[in-house]
């Protein structure tokens, strides 16, 4: 018998495909109830549409809702960017970032709970294959500075609550750092969401939060390139290769 599969051996397929179970399951579930919704209300695609963004911008429960579904978002592998600028839509530019500053650090802090307690095998698999093992040993060491490079040059959000959970670095460090290296992305696209937000149901463009959005979003790419050009520079010693 091999002894490294008696080592290590093969995760359970559940382990494996959990996640993906889940989000198969929700999908499945949503798609149900819009079919017999829209079956027992005798109404269109569009209709039901411009009846769920009413009832969310306007409703007492909206704001809960988007925040719910924020922090499933993990869960139900959902984009976190399209969600951002829905937020923007549905509560304008000031309200749009803060849900969307909620429900993400939300999100963030439960994919980082289930990275310390059941996501070990699934992200040594993506971690090789993104090129996210450089960061490891720096996660372990100096956990907020990496955790606040790695949200600045836009590594994939999800990978990275969940990694740092596995490696179990301190929630404090890591929740700040993300909250704080988030926040220019967060603001550009809730804004982008709000340039094209909604008034009494029909869009409504304001291109001066539009150009604060592409203005935002500049910057931050421009800082994520300033932050890649010194990682690299930086010696293998240094940089935990």
């Amino acid at each position: 018998m091999d002894t490294s599969e008696a080592v290590n051996p093969k995760p359970s397929f559940l382990k494996q495909h959990g996640q993906k179970l889940i989000a198969g399951m929700f999908w499945a579930a949503a798609i149900i109830a819009y079919v017999i919704y829209t079956a027992r209300s005798g109404l269109g695609p569009i209709e039901t549409l411009r009846q769920l963004v009413t009832f969310l911008s306007d409703s007492a429960w909206g704001p809960l809702i988007f925040v719910a579904l924020y922090i499933a978002r993990p869960l139900v592998l959902f984009s976190a960017g399209l969600l951002t600028i829905a937020s923007g839509v549905l509560f304008g530019p000031v309200w749009g970032v803060i849900y969307t500053v909620i429900g993400a650090n939300l999100g963030a802090s439960l994919a980082y709970l289930i990275g310390r307690t059941l996501g070990a095998d699934t992200l040594q698999q993506e971690g090789e294959a993104t090129g996210i093992r450089k960061y490891i040993g720096r996660m372990r060491e100096n956990s907020f500075e990496t955790v606040f490079i790695m949200r600045l040059i836009f590594l994939p959000y999800d990978l990275v609550n969940y990694l740092a959970g596995f490696l179990k670095i301190n929630y404090v460090a890591f929740i700040t750092a993300t909250i704080l290296g988030s926040l220019p992305g967060t603001i550009s696209f809730a804004l982008f969401g709000a340039s094209s937000g909604l008034s009494e149901g029909a869009p409504e463009f304001d291109p001066r939060i539009l150009a604060a959005s592409v203005g935002i979003f500049l910057a931050s790419l421009g800082i994520s390139r300033l932050v890649k050009r010194r990682e690299q520079t930086k010696p293998e010693e240094v940089r935990g290769d």
